[in-house]
């Protein structure tokens, strides 16, 4: 007779909860994601998803094989405050980077170029496990948090794809003290400084 009722708990069920939430996540997104839609896709009880990933952002990362995980790393860049927080960032940014989890990431960042739904996950990841958690720790203004943050990722992404991804000269061979000079500075200003120029006259 065929069983019914709902998986056992064993690595095939942790499996279809991880099927079931790369779906779920590509579809509606971190924020219209929940663990019991999740839990429902799988055939499991929602229990077991948090036996197996405990929060949902554990889920998510897990879902993404994320190397990192921001809500560790991202307390210890800004628990210092917003004075130097710009070199704490990429400083911090650049060592995970240059350490063995910088290969998994690379290949995030490959991905999300060349497929769509690898696009729309790295998007995800940025948005609600970084940006947003900067965002709270640096208590920006909510009206101009968002373009902050975004030219914050801009500066970050361009340095992956430059030094990590096309790997252009002379950066890729850059340290990175002498990165952080250079580039410091500007996440600073975006961090800090007025976003527009003071009204002419």
């Amino acid at each position: 007779m065929a069983r019914t009722g709902r998986r056992p708990g064993n690595q095939d069920t942790r499996q279809a909860i991880l099927v079931a939430a790369r779906e779920a996540f590509a579809e509606r997104g971190f924020d219209g994601t929940s663990i019991r839609q999740i839990a429902t896709s799988a055939g499991v009880d929602p229990a077991l998803v948090h036996h197996y990933f405990g929060a949902k952002d554990k889920l998510f990362l897990a879902t993404m094989d994320a190397p990192i995980d921001p809500g560790e790393l991202l307390p210890k860049i800004f628990e210092a405050g917003i004075d130097g927080v710009g070199e704490r960032l990429v400083r911090t940014f650049l060592g995970v980077w240059d350490s063995p989890a910088g290969s998994p990431a690379a290949a995030l960042f490959r991905s999300a170029m060349q497929h769509e739904w690898s696009a729309r996950m790295l998007r995800e990841f940025l948005v609600t496990q970084i940006l947003r958690r900067a965002i709270g720790h640096l208590k920006l203004d909510p009206a101009e948090a968002p373009r902050r943050a975004a030219l914050v990722a801009s500066q970050m992404a361009g340095i992956v794809m430059v030094r990590y991804i096309l790997k252009i000269e002379p950066m890729a061979s850059m340290s990175q003290d002498e990165i952080v000079h250079s580039v410091a500075p500007t996440i600073q200003r975006y961090l800090t400084e007025p976003l527009l120029p003071p009204p002419a006259g």
